[in-house]
């Protein structure tokens, strides 16, 4: 897995970042920043504290409840 740093077609947010898989599929895109190095810093951010990642599913929360009607 790598993580690419890429220019966007936003005039006033050219920056954003991915990460790629190792067979070249993207995985994730951040929102854009205005300056490169804003971009770069989260990406060190995401890979130091990726190792204590957790995961939380949030669609639980989202879900509809379906009344009963007797």
């Amino acid at each position: 897995m790598r993580f690419q740093v890429l220019r966007s077609k936003n005039p006033t947010q050219p920056y954003f970042w991915r990460i790629v898989s190792e067979s070249g599929q993207t995985v994730a895109v951040s929102g854009n920043y205005v300056a490169k190095a804003s971009a770069i810093a989260m990406v060190q951010a995401v890979m130091r504290s990726s190792g204590s990642a957790t995961f939380e599913d949030l669609t639980v929360l989202q879900e509809p409840r379906y009344q009963q009607t007797a």
